[in-house]
């Protein structure tokens, strides 16, 4: 009698079945970690921008590197070149950042000064003028609620 080699098509679906249950506890576990990781990274750059919008403040006799009516272009010259006391082209203080960090959730590096409240879309990031909050502009909404998840790190 001829001895036989090889696996039977029960043992092959077994172990199929076997990868597959596997394959479902496993998955959630890594799309979860990648969804942290973001938020994590969203909270690092909101976190950096802030302080340095701060340094930014105490340097310029408490003024915000932009006020109501200008734009983000304006913002973004003051927090990524030097400047003068006044906020105008100078060596006297920054740059404060190299360049705007990247919104991992909507991949905007863009700012918008004041408007419409974060959670727009429209761009990376939201400055308001009045109140010197740097915030999210991506419209993730996970829950549903219709308040973008963002708005309060």
């Amino acid at each position: 009698m001829k001895a036989r080699h090889g696996f039977t098509l029960v043992e092959i679906l077994i172990i199929v079945v076997i990868l597959g249950v596997l394959a479902s506890i496993v998955v959630p576990q890594f799309s979860s970690a990648a969804s942290d990781a973001q938020i994590s990274s969203l909270r690092s750059n909101l976190l950096a921008a802030r302080k340095q919008i701060e340094l930014y403040k105490h340097n310029h006799d408490d003024n915000l590197p932009a006020v109501a009516g200008e734009s983000g272009t304006d913002f973004e010259r003051r927090m990524t070149t030097q400047t003068d006391i006044n906020g105008d082209a100078g060596t006297d203080y920054g740059p404060y950042l190299e360049r705007l960090p990247m919104n991992c959730f909507n991949r905007l590096d863009s700012v918008r000064v004041g408007g419409a409240a974060a959670g727009a879309n429209t761009h990376g990031w939201r400055f308001d003028p009045a109140t010197g909050n740097f915030q999210a502009d991506d419209d993730q909404d996970s829950n549903g609620d219709g308040t973008p998840d963002h708005i309060n790190l």
